[in-house]
């Protein structure tokens, strides 16, 4: 060989040898990992949340949401009673004495609750939210309780009973599930018709559609920041474009009187879903889905995969529309992150912060920190589950388990050499508050 080329294949070697050591991720951390961890999460600690989904309230508040829980749910292994990371966050919160829930011992946690609750004002939540470092917090309700300050709990509406405006019957005898979830839907339909004024059903769709889209703009005037489907339980979250004419056709037909097909709803449904994502639009309203498991005996966790909302989230129609895909799709997670390629689609973490452990919620956050950060958004889903869990205890767990992974997961990921430790906080950043702050208007 030229000893000239044998050389400059020599200096092209050390050279690649160089970027490699000095710009190139590897497979492996180096170095103390768990030290980086200790250091990062101090930090990450420190920064304020903005948490992109809850269900902050007392437990016996009917507002707290537009579906109630079928009789007979199965709980997954880190949300039953027995879970000692629950008995550390009433210590953590509120000097919880005892090492248990055992009758006698809860008891002292839930006067202390009914005492707040009862002595109304907004100190109470705001207290919990300083507590846990939490800047502001969207809280999913039927209406928004005075007992949430306005200035920290922005109110997420629900939209799914405007899909249920026929004789609900056929559909209430669907399954158990059904049976209880459509009842409520009908109740927060006829709450609607109310705070409108309108008297039964308009007598044609331009009407109906019309007080669809005048209670989407009286909710934003009173305070709403944007509007929530719970669709995936009732439905495949996959909807369809059908014509207009062909949903009037249904709606003289049923109006006044008479069973829809199932066939006949689906589309109905389908065209007054398209009418709400419009008007969302229209008033700058995100979307917010659930898209990730669910409870009750029936659900359908392939009618909730993400994934049937592509056609909709990449519709040119809503390019300007944003979409909150919440629980990150959980257990679709990598095709939950996909999504987000979307300029318009964001996901959040709610749901997992409690039904996964750190270590799992850590390999999630992981692998959406690298490929799409700017789109995912951290949420609690704090809600209550009995008198003594309640919405205090699980905003505690889910706080406290997403701090910890996404600094376990940073700190992975500063170690294998995929960027440094001043762009891991800001990622950080990101998730934890940035994002939602930017996507509402809030970032200061």
């Amino acid at each position: 060989m030229n000893p000239g080329k044998r050389s400059t294949l020599a200096a092209s070697a050390l050279l690649l040898a160089a970027i490699s050591a000095c710009g190139q991720a590897t497979p492996l951390p180096n170095g103390d990992v768990n030290k980086l961890y200790e250091k990062l999460l101090k930090q990450i600690d420190q920064i304020p949340i903005y948490d992109n989904h809850s269900h902050a309230t007392f437990p016996d508040d009917s507002d707290m949401d537009a579906m109630a829980a079928p009789p007979d749910e199965t709980s997954v292994l880190r949300l039953r009673d027995d879970n000692p990371e629950f008995v550390a966050a009433a210590k953590a919160l509120f000097g919880y004495p005892y090492d248990d829930f055992k009758p006698d011992h809860a008891k002292w946690l839930i006067d202390k609750k009914k005492a707040a609750e009862a002595a109304g004002g907004t100190a109470y939540f705001n207290s919990i939210l300083d507590k846990l470092n939490v800047e502001i917090c969207l809280a999913n309700r039927v209406a928004l309780a005075p007992y949430l300050d306005p200035k920290r709990f922005h109110w997420v509406f629900f939209v799914d009973s405007f899909l249920f405006p026929f004789d609900n019957h056929a559909q209430a005898g669907r399954d158990g599930d059904m049976a209880v979830y459509v009842p409520l839907q009908e109740k927060v339909l006829q709450r609607y018709k109310t705070q409108e004024k309108v008297d039964g059903l308009p007598a044609d769709l331009a009407g109906y559609e019309t007080f669809v889209r005048q209670t989407l703009a009286d909710n934003q005037r009173k305070g709403g920041v944007a509007i929530k489907f719970e669709a995936a339980y009732f439905r495949s979250l996959y909807f369809s474009d059908p014509p207009r004419a062909m949903a009037e056709q249904i709606y003289a037909k049923y109006h006044a009187g008479g069973v829809p097909s199932e066939q006949e709803y689906r589309l109905f449904q389908d065209y007054v879903f398209r009418v709400l994502i419009d008007q969302a639009g229209k008033l700058g309203l995100p979307v917010h889905f659930h898209s990730a498991v669910g409870i009750g005996d029936y659900f359908s966790l392939r009618n909730g995969n993400p994934l049937n909302l592509e056609n909709v989230v990449r519709d040119p129609r809503y390019s300007k529309t944003k979409f909150v895909l919440i629980h990150g799709g959980y257990p679709y997670t990598l095709d939950m992150i996909w999504m987000t390629a979307a300029k318009n689609v964001y996901t959040d973490s709610s749901l997992m912060g409690y039904y996964v452990y750190p270590s799992e919620l850590k390999r999630i956050l992981k692998q959406w920190i690298s490929l799409f950060p700017e789109r995912m958004m951290f949420a609690s889903d704090a809600f209550p589950f009995n008198d003594a869990v309640g919405a205090e205890e699980t905003y505690w767990l889910a706080v406290r388990s997403a701090r910890t992974a996404v600094a376990a997961a940073l700190a992975e990921l500063v170690a294998e050499g995929a960027f440094s430790e001043a762009k891991a906080l800001e990622l950080a950043h990101l998730y934890l508050h940035d994002n939602s702050a930017r996507l509402y208007g809030d970032m200061k």
